[in-house]
């Protein structure tokens, strides 16, 4: 299963997991709500700043195909994190959660982390440490995996 399904439809599936919540009355999160939207536009100016570094790089986006990665991305979005991709996505999915204003949505953001930490993350990094050797063992000890 590893890096057969794409993020953005782990991402697709997570928010429609969490789709049910909204058949609950409001819950008590309502005063969390107005934070939703500058949830979701962070993490999506998170997603589109990451991509755009692979763009100037001129290195893939295919989130299945890390091994025709020719450049390892270090600079922008990436001193921060390793994943800004992922991370923006799970910041959407907080949003949704703070949206949809239940308790019971928030579990899918923590299966979209592990999901993609366990399917996509940890499969990309055991194919960049073969690629990128050295240079990527150092850009992991010094850049966290998520934040």
């Amino acid at each position: 299963m590893a890096l057969r399904i794409p993020p953005l439809l782990w991402l697709l599936l997570c928010g429609l997991l969490m789709w049910p919540a909204i058949l609950l009355p409001a819950g008590s999160g309502m005063q969390w709500r107005p934070l939703a939207w500058p949830l979701l536009l962070a993490g999506m100016l998170i997603m589109t700043g990451a991509a755009a570094s692979f763009v100037r790089q001129h290195t893939t986006l295919h989130p299945q195909q890390p091994q025709v990665s020719n450049t390892l991305v270090t600079d922008g979005l990436f001193r921060y994190s390793r994943n800004p991709m992922y991370l923006g996505m799970a910041l959407c999915l907080a949003g949704w959660a703070l949206w949809l204003a239940q308790v019971w949505a928030w579990p899918g953001v923590a299966v979209f982390v592990a999901v993609i930490t366990r399917w996509q993350i940890v499969p990309e990094e055991r194919i960049l440490a073969a690629k990128f050797g050295a240079a990527y063992a150092a850009y992991c000890r010094r850049t966290r995996r998520w934040l």
